[in-house]
């Protein structure tokens, strides 16, 4: 089966070939898509779908997508699904809007949560979600991973997911959770 990832992350795309080893995945490029998707949704999943839709529709292949992000709850599960546009800047800019909003905060807990969909050529939606726990520390640690990682100690792994390897995080992140729960859905097609 081949799936195009509906993602213009590279992080994202390298995450979606490591963890669904054995399914060719393409990115939005190869499979001749250039064009941007607005995440419009209210919820994870809906901007999963969106995008899935998106992309299946206009490459005529499988389209895998996922929303995911960051649940503060000391900030009412900010910045949610604004995870990737909290500040309006980058990774770097959302992090110390982070660490400002967070400051003097006594209860630092946190979920990644992620919801992927797989939009089929026929049109047939499939869903799953993932979730991992830890929280949110007053610096940065680790060189590895991509937005917040540096600053969400895994209550799995007792490091930050910039600290884990690459097996290491997948193994316990709220992506790689939602995606081994879709391949699981998906058995035999894959």
């Amino acid at each position: 089966m081949r799936i195009v990832a509906a993602t213009g992350n590279a992080h994202k795309l390298q995450e979606f070939r490591s963890i669904l080893q054995g399914v060719e995945i393409l990115s939005q490029s190869e499979a001749g898509f250039c064009g941007e998707v607005e995440e419009t949704g209210a919820t994870f999943a809906e901007n999963a779908r969106i995008k899935a839709q998106a992309v299946a529709q206009a490459t005529g292949l499988a389209a895998l997508a996922d929303d995911s992000g960051l649940c503060v709850d000391a900030l009412g599960g900010a910045p949610g699904v604004y995870s990737a546009r909290y500040s309006g800047g980058g990774d770097r800019e959302n992090r110390a809007l982070l660490l400002k909003n967070l400051q003097g905060e006594r209860n630092r807990a946190a979920h990644f949560a992620c919801a992927v969909a797989l939009v089929l050529p026929d049109g047939k939606t499939i869903g799953s979600t993932g979730e991992t726990y830890g929280i949110i520390l007053n610096e940065e640690r680790g060189q590895n991973g991509f937005g917040y990682d540096c600053l969400f100690l895994s209550d799995d792994l007792n490091k930050t997911f910039a600290e884990a390897s690459e097996e290491e995080k997948n193994a316990v992140s709220h992506r790689g959770r939602a995606l081994l729960s879709l391949k699981e859905k998906l058995g035999e097609w894959l």
